[in-house]
């Protein structure tokens, strides 16, 4: 087996982890993939987030950075990073890296939600409207979105069974 076959074992054991809530152990799974792939952008990215729920911020923000270093790009990633700078009490650092994310990913709806919590407490309330009136919107968007693929499949799936119905007829 590859190292990169044996990384992404490993990534797959942590997010698994990560998702029964077993931040440390999901922590080291991810870092084994890690060691394995050092390159592994998205293994360091899910780290921090086990990382920011386990309450290692710093160890959290570590590796957004890295994230980022890898990936310029990547918006969850400063998302993330502002969700651990802010329970740092750093709300500048936090607000800018919501900020860069919106700029990045203008669709990204929860990040948004984010800098509306965040507008809010610091008594922002013009500002954390507008970005709750986005969050309801892109949730819109997106709801319609799900709708019109979903159709889209179903009438796929009921043309396809039309057709079964009409051969199995046609056999009899």
């Amino acid at each position: 087996m590859s190292d990169d076959n044996d990384a992404q074992k490993k990534f797959d054991e942590g997010m698994a982890e990560f998702v029964d809530h077993n931040y440390d152990k999901s922590i080291e799974r991810l870092s084994e993939a890690i060691e394995l792939d050092p390159d592994y952008a998205l293994a360091f990215k899910s780290r921090g987030a086990a990382y920011l729920r386990s309450e290692q911020v710093e160890a959290a923000i570590a590796d957004f950075d890295t994230v980022i270093r890898m990936d310029p790009a990547n918006a969850r990633a400063y998302h993330l990073r502002g969700l651990a700078y802010e329970k740092t009490g750093d709300d500048e650092k936090a607000m800018n890296d919501f900020n860069k994310a919106i700029e990045l990913k203008s669709d990204y709806g929860a990040v948004y939600y984010s800098r509306a919590n965040l507008n809010t407490r610091l008594g922002r309330t013009d500002q954390a409207t507008e970005d709750i009136r986005m969050v309801t919107h892109l949730t819109e968007v997106n709801i319609e979105t799900f709708s019109n693929t979903n159709n889209v499949w179903r009438s796929q799936q009921l043309r396809f069974e039309a057709t079964t119905n009409d051969d199995a007829t046609m056999e009899r």
